[in-house]
């Protein structure tokens, strides 16, 4: 892809019905899953980008069989029931969260030295809560540098289990990482959750993918989680759903351009809490129609203000952040500070180039308050954030001029993405247009 692309206004609403690629959350949980469980088991509609490759190859590193295939979108893993067959690996994980902090805990099953590092932002995004609660169940995990982020070194004698105490403010992928080894542990894993928990739907997401692959796992109004020890995970065919933050690009583009977007495989029954997004468009005078299978997002004639806590959808708080400025009134976005310590700040990213565009923005410790306007064109830079990549092209479809710079950074979950949004906004409203990231 060029070092830069040009988004290209629509000249109407868009029309479309669309397929985006498999959820990159549920493929990466799915993978640790898989790897835990007895025996072979075959992920379909599986992601294949930068952020599963990771998680791949990392586990390839500490002996297990993983096989891809792109084209098919489904990889085949085989389990080995909770043991890690090397007893030293480096892996590295690029700028991959969910990866690094997942095998984190994973490594720690194992009997050995493992070291765990990834790019420059990977050496600058927090990882000590977990750190300290591999610690507190026995295990030497430290930070290299001393400041409590990448690298780490996991050295560890098997996992018994036990009791945690950990903050909850930062990132709930901390608690995942423990909750997804907890069944092959002897004592189990309760955790105690000191503060408030963000990204709650992401536990639940936790919680689906481990009833699927048969452990249970139970919380106390997210305060206190625990798995029981001693549990098996269950090798199977599983499907991983559709990337519902993928889709809130197609759903925004809807509610700016008036038109209509349905994307397919999602539905009612989503266990992905950023398929809300669309909740949000709803206050904002989209209609919303829901199916087992499908969602569908009408846009209005004019996108109203709105003053919502995003807390749990913040993956979602760019897409909003770009649609803002056609609004009819102000845009605040609250409950979103622990999104500075993402890929990018995703506070300051959005604010710095919405200013850029022409837009009114005022910034605060964890929200933003965003006022109507008709940007104007010029560049957007995207701070190696495939997030901010993509919701920034969306204002390119009302604006023109609009450029991306490093258009490639989609690649860590959305290999394609441009290439989808050129499709969805050109071509004839009978087709499904499905996405290809292969």
């Amino acid at each position: 892809m060029p070092s830069s692309i040009d988004i290209q206004p629509v000249s109407g609403p868009i029309k479309a019905e669309v397929t985006v690629p498999g959820s990159k959350s549920d493929t990466n949980r799915a993978l640790i899953a898989a790897a835990l469980a007895d025996g072979a088991s075959v992920l379909r509609g599986a992601l294949f980008s930068d952020d599963t490759r990771y998680m791949m190859s990392a586990l390839r590193t500490l002996g297990f069989s993983v096989d891809a295939d792109e084209q098919m979108h489904t990889i085949s893993i085989t389990g080995l029931s909770g043991r890690i067959p090397v007893s030293e690996a480096n892996l590295f994980l690029g700028n991959s969260g969910t990866s690094i902090r997942f095998l984190a805990a994973f490594v720690a099953l194992g009997r050995g030295r493992y070291c765990l590092d990834g790019i420059e932002r990977m050496r600058q995004r927090p990882i000590q809560p977990l750190l300290d609660g591999l610690a507190q169940l026995g295990t030497k995990a430290t930070s290299e540098q001393n400041n409590g982020c990448p690298p780490v070194v996991i050295e560890t004698n098997g996992l018994n289990g036990g009791k945690v105490r950990m903050g909850g403010e930062q990132s709930s992928q901390f608690f995942t990482a423990l909750l997804l080894i907890g069944a092959c542990t002897e004592q189990g894993i309760d955790i105690e959750v000191e503060g408030r928990l963000v990204s709650t739907p992401y536990i639940d997401l936790t919680a689906s993918v481990l009833h699927r692959f048969g452990v249970s796992m139970t919380h106390e109004d997210y305060q206190r989680l625990h798995v029981t020890g001693g549990q098996s995970f269950r090798a199977q065919t599983y499907e991983v759903e559709p990337d519902a933050s993928a889709a809130s690009y197609f759903f925004a583009a809807a509610a700016i351009t008036g038109g209509r977007v349905r994307i397919n495989g999602l539905g009612r029954h989503s266990v992905q809490g950023d398929i809300h997004f669309v909740d949000v468009l709803g206050k904002m005078g989209c209609t919303v129609s829901w199916g087992d299978d499908y969602v569908e997002v009408v846009g209005p004639q004019q996108l109203r203000g709105v003053d919502i806590d995003m807390e749990s959808i913040s993956d979602t708080a760019p897409t909003l952040a770009a649609i803002a400025p056609f609004a009819d009134s102000t845009v605040t976005i609250r409950g979103i500070g622990h999104v500075r310590r993402k890929e990018t700040d995703r506070i300051a990213a959005p604010v710095t180039e919405l200013r850029r565009l022409g837009v009114q923005v005022e910034e605060y410790p964890d929200y933003m308050v965003i006022h109507p306007a008709a940007p104007h064109a010029g560049e957007v830079e995207t701070y190696d954030d495939h997030r901010m990549a993509m919701s920034f092209a969306l204002i390119g479809l009302r604006v023109p001029g609009i450029t991306i710079l490093d258009p490639d950074c989609t690649n860590k979950t959305f290999p394609g993405f441009f290439d989808l949004l050129d499709r969805v906004t050109l071509h004839d409203e009978k087709e499904d247009i499905k996405s290809h990231t292969g």
